[in-house]
């Protein structure tokens, strides 16, 4: 199935989008950067949006320089809250282009698709303004956690195979911008949540992999099957191959179900002995049974778990199943494997996950912040054996009972905060009834130095107190970035405090992040 389109051709940046009315819903990154590329080919641009954050209207101001007509503030609200002002705004469009925070069931968007307005989302226009000769081709990644690191070790293993490449979509550049680079890539590395990945009808990446499956965002998407389907859109239309976990058996499942290019691959990753079209650990080695000439008998090395080591730390599962996951999707781009061995032995980890903080008086803190659900949060608790849990913020619409009972034994105490704390509370309470929890009601800007503060009276020499919320950070922060940079200032003023050197034990935090996307 592809996306309908307003205008015949529209499947290429050279096409004639010249006079196309397109309506863009949500000026963050990426319907900035949809509303700007419209505009330079022609098309007449009205934009909404109700936000009124610095950062937004910086981007609006210049859109109105190029022409754009804007719907901002209290007007972007009416469009959405009254069907008259609806009306108007969807009168004599010809499309709409939507950014990854709007809800399907947004009223705007449910009167244009009743209406036969098309609406895309940002990927789909990338895929669609891709230059018609010798497009670069996408290697396209989801999956519930480990996405970002996935794709990011990937475009670092592309770099260095010596392609030109970058991590975009979800994660660094803006799918767009890597798209009509004037320098172009020879390959994107794409991170594609599954807000995106609702929208995008018309992607034939190169290779793709849906890490794995755990319930989040149903808020969102309005139920666990509808995530799911979401979710399993990324292998649509692969041409080289599916990547899926042998531990996961529901991304394998969304590979048997998806509409493939003829010839298309099952390659299967796994923490054991890969089998056939598989890669996986042989001992220490990383090996590839999928891109060999001989896999029914022979297996390439593509790295050690020595190479995934940092500062004499083994990696922990997740990482290496994520660097496995990113060497397949390598391996089916055609990077040889001593490319993919130098790349997991280049990469650094991106900020807020799972990052010491610093080290003092036997007491570790680390910054999880970008634990930003319960399966993520889950494989941060299992990294260690005693565990003082910092926990709490937006939990959309996920259940934590599970995720509670699995890790109390590990618990030393918990100390909640933000909005959904009180059911992590009750979780705790049902689970581990006399297991110390401090529950921290203020959500001012020194909320995180009282959190601190406390973590620190239930810290025993030898544990590890970790910030891994199980929940978005949107209701006290404006992104986990920002979450996790305040918990590291405040780890360290609580250090200094303690007449510790002022910062950590010999590293560093986790520094100012780029606005991610939970």
């Amino acid at each position: 199935m592809t996306a309908p389109a307003p205008r015949e051709g529209l499947d290429h940046g050279g096409a004639d989008w010249a006079g196309l009315r397109v309506l863009v819903t949500g000026l963050g990154v990426s319907g900035f950067a949809a509303a700007d590329a419209l505009l330079e080919r022609g098309c007449e641009v009205r934009a909404v949006d109700a936000g009124s954050a610095p950062a937004m209207t910086e981007r609006a101001r210049i859109l109105e320089i190029l022409g754009a007509e804007l719907l901002l503030g209290e007007s972007g609200a009416a469009a959405g809250a009254d069907e008259a002002a609806r009306e108007r705004t969807l009168r004599g469009i010809d499309l709409v282009v939507t950014s990854p925070g709007w809800r399907p069931d947004t009223p705007l968007l449910v009167a244009a698709a009743e209406g036969g307005i098309p609406v895309w989302g940002e990927v789909e226009l990338a895929w669609r303004m891709r230059p018609r000769e010798n497009p670069a081709p996408w290697l396209t990644v989801t999956g519930t956690n480990g996405k970002t690191t996935v794709v990011t070790m990937l475009a670092t293993i592309l770099r260095a195979a010596g392609l030109r490449a970058t991590a975009a979509g979800n994660v660094g550049t803006p799918l767009l911008e890597a798209v009509l680079h004037p320098d172009p890539y020879d390959v994107i590395a794409v991170e594609l949540s599954s807000f995106q990945l609702h929208w995008q009808e018309s992607v034939s990446p190169l290779a793709s992999a849906c890490l794995n499956i755990a319930p989040d965002h149903l808020d969102w998407h309005g139920g666990a099957q509808a995530y799911r389907a979401a979710k399993g859109r990324v292998y649509a239309r692969t041409q080289v191959a599916c990547v899926y976990n042998e531990q996961d058996p529901d991304t394998m499942h969304l590979v048997e179900e998806a509409e493939v290019v003829e010839g298309c691959r099952a390659v299967g990753f796994t923490l054991g002995v890969p089998a056939r079209s598989m890669v996986g650990l042989v001992e220490d080695v990383l090996a590839d049974r999928a891109f060999v000439e001989e896999r029914a008998t022979s297996a390439a090395e593509i790295g050690t778990l020595a190479d995934l080591e940092r500062a004499g730390v083994p990696a922990a599962p997740h990482v290496v199943a994520d660097a496995l996951a990113a060497a397949a999707l390598a391996r089916a781009a055609g990077v040889p494997p001593a490319a993919v061995r130098n790349g997991l032995r280049a990469y650094e980890a991106e900020p807020h996950r799972i990052a010491t903080v610093a080290r003092h008086a036997d007491v570790t803190w680390v910054d999880d912040s970008k634990a930003t659900n319960t399966h993520a949060a889950a494989a941060s608790l299992a990294t260690y054996e005693r565990v003082v849990w910092i926990a709490g913020g937006l939990l959309k619409g996920a259940e934590v009972d599970d995720l509670v009972a699995d890790v109390v034994p590990r618990l030393r105490g918990a100390v909640l905060l933000g909005a959904d704390r009180d059911r992590i509370a009750a979780a705790l309470a049902r689970h581990a009834p006399d297991l110390p929890v401090i529950d921290v009601t203020r959500t001012d800007t020194g909320a995180m130095d009282e959190v601190v503060a406390r973590a620190a009276t239930l810290a025993r020499p030898g544990d590890v107190v970790l910030l891994a919320p199980a929940a978005a950070s949107m209701d006290m922060f404006p992104n986990y970035g920002a979450r996790g940079d305040a918990f590291a200032a405040a780890v360290h003023r609580h250090v200094a405090s303690s007449g510790g050197p002022g910062g950590s034990d010999g590293t560093g935090g986790t520094g100012p992040s780029e606005a991610p996307r939970e």
